[in-house]
């Protein structure tokens, strides 16, 4: 078995590469569960979930054995693809039992701006076609991910084992970043201390405030818009007091940026670009991040992109 094996349409006799990455976090998400198990809220069903994923990549690793073929190749690659949504609130659940941080954060935004630009954005730009635009910015993360896996599927399908590889082993990576630094991101925190005190640079040490408080600010602006809606749904959903710094969204986009234009399609990049542009903005605007969290997330994605693209290129992923 050559290194090109790991994820090519001919190989059905080992784990892609992304699978093992996957099997690396569990055990290193359970590593730090025992560290701190007296603490955990839910230890048995995090195991649980842990053995759904084992399974399910299993699963769909004898499916493709069975019938190796395109639609099952996709298919395997989906399946990865929901174990996101699982992955993502569960960090909460790991990370909840550390000290939270966000007065260190909030502190550092204000010493570099002066203020709280998540505080005041929505309040600048209080009007409802704007902030329409910056819910539809933050709700276009899960279409551009499938615009970008479907493209290289359809349109450059050689390069689809290197595409997948690199956009869900990037959730990865910052997944281990959030599991050990607890840090909730303006929605959480401002509520916890309240605006009052935060426009007064007040920004009291929470320490385990989060361990058992979710609650989270509304989003700002148009309540009665469409994508407004749609934001809230996916809050409601899954949003946790996690994963702030840095941000995923952002990062995750940017990877999703230099894949597109990896592909050299001006089409596909600048019909992109917008929402890219409107992500960026959208996760200050809506209190889900500091300033800090999006410039991190813009350096760190481009940096996972290198990393990741030069290890599937040895691995000559394809």
């Amino acid at each position: 078995m050559t290194s090109s094996s790991l994820h090519t349409p001919s190989s059905t006799k080992s784990l892609w590469a992304v699978e093992i990455f996957i099997f690396v976090y569990i055990a290193y998400t359970i590593l730090l569960m025992a560290c701190f198990w007296d603490r955990q809220v839910h230890p048995i069903q995090m195991l649980v979930m842990r053995l759904e994923v084992v399974l399910l990549i299993i699963a769909m690793w004898m499916l493709y054995c069975w019938r190796p073929c395109k639609l099952t190749r996709l298919l395997r690659v989906l399946a990865l693809m929901i174990t996101l949504s699982w992955f993502y609130p569960d960090t909460y659940e790991v990370n909840r039992v550390l000290p939270n941080l966000d007065h260190l954060f909030a502190g550092w935004e204000q010493q570099l701006f002066g203020c709280q630009p998540a505080l005041l954005f929505s309040q600048v730009c209080p009007w409802g076609w704007f902030s329409e635009l910056m819910c539809l910015g933050y709700v276009s993360y899960f279409p551009l991910m499938v615009t970008i896996l479907f493209y290289y599927f359809f349109r450059r399908y050689k390069e689809f084992g290197m595409a997948s590889y690199v956009l869900i082993s990037s959730f990865f990576v910052y997944y281990s970043i959030f599991v050990i630094l607890p840090v909730t991101g303006p929605q959480f925190y401002y509520l916890a201390v309240g605006t009052d005190k935060i426009a007064a640079g007040i920004f009291p040490n929470l320490t385990d405030w989060f361990l058992t408080h979710s609650e989270r600010m509304a989003s700002p602006g148009w309540s009665d818009g469409l994508f407004h809606h749609l934001l809230d749904i996916t809050h409601d959903a899954g949003e946790r007091p996690t994963a702030a710094f840095p941000s995923s969204h952002v990062g995750v986009t940017t990877v999703i940026m230099l894949l597109a234009a990896h592909t050299r399609s001006k089409g596909l990049f600048f019909s992109m670009l917008p929402f890219f542009i409107l992500m960026c903005f959208s996760t200050v605007y809506i209190y889900a991040h500091y300033v800090i969290d999006a410039i991190a997330g813009f350096l760190t994605g481009i940096v996972i992109y290198v990393v990741l693209r030069l290890r599937a290129k040895k691995m000559e992923l394809r």
